[in-house]
């Protein structure tokens, strides 16, 4: 939940304010702890009393559903400055190319829960780069997406560009471009082969309509996840996994 006046994101959820703690606790501008929780963050409270900031024992819960707009506060609700959604410039893609790091481009995946959920896996198979496009069909950063990210967002870079399409061409040659289709010929297991020792970028569509047919003429490989069944010819009992599903398979595949 943002606070427009303040230009402030809450930020709830132990694990999201424990790990923002630990690793950008000078981004915390207010903090606000149930008194059951309080034992629990007396290091931060230190550190805020030092900076001069404030921090407050709430003895209702409700205020901090209030304050973040969500019953799963877990009881501390920690306030930020909203993020800045950084343009993805060619400085930033040369690096990757150099470096041969991957990064994940969602295409219009609309629901918070799910940002929150690739981030999550993002960091956990140490992938740093996620690029969204600006849409209004696309989410951003969010109080829920923060919480459900636990404490991902910390070792994420999140990028904006203007046109997927348009970025996927200028990678031509320089990184390998998976996009997911149903459609696919090839499985996820085979990215590892395909993209060598390049770096790889891995376009997720949303659960509706998938990627985009545009998107898909500027990749290099089309993908799938194989289901029970399909090597037999057999119909997918459902049509797909739910995308932050689909892509901790992916990437756990990418990553080998």
């Amino acid at each position: 939940m943002k606070n427009t006046q303040r230009n402030e994101l809450a930020v709830c959820g132990f694990a999201a304010v424990k790990i923002l703690e630990k690793n950008n606790y000078h981004k915390i501008s207010r903090l606000y702890i149930s008194e059951e929780k309080a034992p629990l963050f007396g290091g931060l409270c230190k550190k805020m009393a030092q900076d001069k900031k404030p921090y407050n024992r709430v003895k209702d819960e409700k205020e901090l559903e209030k304050l973040c707009g969500s019953v799963h506060h877990q009881g501390v609700v920690a306030m930020i400055h909203s993020p800045e959604i950084q343009p993805l410039t060619k400085s930033i893609t040369n690096s990757w190319v150099e470096e041969k790091q991957s990064a994940i481009i969602l295409d219009r995946v609309g629901n918070a829960n799910n940002l929150g959920a690739i981030v999550r896996s993002a960091a956990f198979f140490g992938i740093k780069n996620i690029v969204i496009p600006l849409d209004e069909a696309q989410s951003s950063v969010t109080t829920s997406s923060y919480r459900v990210a636990e404490g991902g967002m910390e070792f994420v870079n999140i990028y904006s560009v203007k046109s997927i399409s348009y970025l996927l061409k200028d990678m031509e040659g320089k990184m390998v471009r998976f996009g997911t289709s149903l459609n696919a010929k090839r499985t996820v297991s085979q990215m590892s082969s395909l993209k060598g020792d390049k770096g790889a970028i891995v376009v997720l569509g949303n659960e509706e309509q998938g990627i985009s047919h545009e998107v898909e003429e500027n990749c290099d490989y089309l993908v799938i996840i194989p289901y029970w069944g399909m090597s037999e010819g057999k119909a997918s009992a459902v049509d797909s996994l739910n995308v932050a599903q689909a892509s901790s398979v992916i990437m756990y595949e990418l990553s080998k």
